[in-house]
């Protein structure tokens, strides 16, 4: 009786360790509910995991390594900010505006600042890109289906672009995956919040046609239309 008391309470703790498990991996990595399906979800999640956190880690170290350029420049002319370049894709009846109200004489004290806050989406049949500048960062979200290490992929591409990742959520739902990122804009980055849901999108669209989940469209209107990018400007007074 003994040896049967002691599997039983085995087989009970296996099942309360199983029962977290499963509550702490998200429902698209797990096809079952039996013990391999759970395991192996587990495991595939935390190797994804590891792959963001290692990517991550490697670009800290690139980033420690580098020499540090100071912002504060000793040349009379202030050196523009990368936040300028994402601000200058603005329409231009805006920029005339701007222009306008620098050009008319006011106090130093009483000068207003228009700043724009752009965003752009960028939509296809793949996934939903979207890009917003938020005082110095970039909030950048991603919804489509589940792609595997398809985080690893947006973070070498944000890498190359010169944007530094400062925070990512992962948010699942059965088969969708939201992908939520706080990026720093550097100083090299040329891109504006268009070019950069564009090239985000692009990320998307290769690897379904590389699986041969999506065909690429023929008609050149067609992918025009697939890749529209639609922004908007509000204007915020300072």
């Amino acid at each position: 009786m003994s040896h049967i008391a002691v599997e039983r309470n085995r087989r009970r703790q296996m099942n309360e360790h199983l029962k977290v498990l499963r509550s702490l991996t998200p429902g698209l990595y797990i096809k079952r509910g039996d013990q391999a399906s759970i395991i192996g979800g587990a495991i595939e999640f935390i190797k994804e995991l590891q792959q963001v956190l290692e990517s991550l880690e490697a670009r800290k170290k690139r980033r420690s390594g580098g020499s540090f350029i100071s912002r504060t420049s000793s040349s009379p002319s202030p050196t523009p900010s990368p936040r300028s370049h994402f601000l200058s894709s603005g329409s231009s009846s805006a920029a005339s505006s701007s222009t306008t109200t620098m050009a008319t004489p006011s106090p130093p004290v009483a000068t207003t600042t228009m700043i724009k806050e752009l965003a752009a989406c960028c939509n296809s049949a793949v996934a939903d890109v979207e890009a917003k500048i938020s005082g110095s960062n970039v909030l950048l979200r991603t919804l489509s289906r589940r792609i595997p290490g398809q985080a690893v992929r947006m973070i070498a591409v944000l890498e190359g672009l010169h944007l530094e990742v400062l925070h990512l959520n992962i948010s699942t739902m059965e088969d969708t995956v939201l992908h939520s990122f706080v990026l720093k804009i550097g100083l090299e980055c040329q891109l504006s919040v268009e070019d950069l849901a564009y090239e985000v999108q692009q990320t998307f669209v290769v690897v379904c046609c590389r699986d041969g989940d999506l065909e690429l469209p023929e008609p050149a209107d067609q992918s025009q239309e697939n890749h529209r990018l639609m922004m908007y400007s509000s204007a915020m007074a300072i």
